[in-house]
């Protein structure tokens, strides 16, 4: 599959590209509130970790995606990538809405719809994505998407010197909200 442009009412997602790559965008990732919630608070980035991270998605069949609100002052929101696992028709999302002046705006359930939209349309037959029990965020944006729970890790992670959950949910694309089952 090649990554295409999504289009929403008020967002642009598109293949991330080299002008994507900028110091406000590692800014984002090394903003301890941005990836409050993210396995990349564990990390320092750079603009060469962010360049071979981006890199590492050529000549795959996965995604990544840059978030650019239609909004001209917004510009570059976030990015979003899926991980295909064409075997098997299934891709893992996550998203990052980095620029803080968009965020509770809605623009990750827009982006987020859009994006598991085309996943399924493309012939994928389920959808997956994980966080943390604490990000009531990000679970209100799987569950307004109608993803359905479909597993949790017990005490998987520390946060903020916490064990917490990972919380699991699913979008299938025969929208029955519930994995084909063997013969009952």
């Amino acid at each position: 599959m090649s990554s295409p442009i999504i289009e929403t009412p008020r967002l642009r997602i598109e293949p991330f590209r080299q002008e994507h790559l900028t110091a406000r965008y590692v800014a984002w990732l090394n903003d301890p509130e941005v990836v409050r919630f993210s396995e990349q608070r564990h990390r320092a980035h750079t603009l060469e970790s962010c360049r071979e991270y981006w890199q590492s998605f050529a000549g795959t069949p996965h995604f990544f995606w840059a978030m650019v609100a239609k909004e001209a002052s917004l510009g570059h929101i976030g990015n979003m990538n899926a991980y295909v696992d064409a075997p098997n028709g299934v891709a893992d999302v996550g998203i990052l809405i980095g620029e803080r002046t968009s965020w509770g705006r809605g623009y990750g359930l827009e982006a987020w719809t859009a994006v598991c939209r085309f996943l399924l349309g493309s012939g994928l037959r389920k959808i997956t994505a994980g966080t943390l029990a604490t990000n009531t965020g990000m679970l209100t944006i799987m569950d307004r998407a109608g993803m359905v729970e479909d597993g949790r890790r017990a005490l998987q992670c520390l946060w903020e010197g916490s064990p917490v959950d990972i919380c699991h949910r699913a979008l299938f694309a025969d929208r029955s909200g519930r994995a084909a089952a063997g013969p009952a």
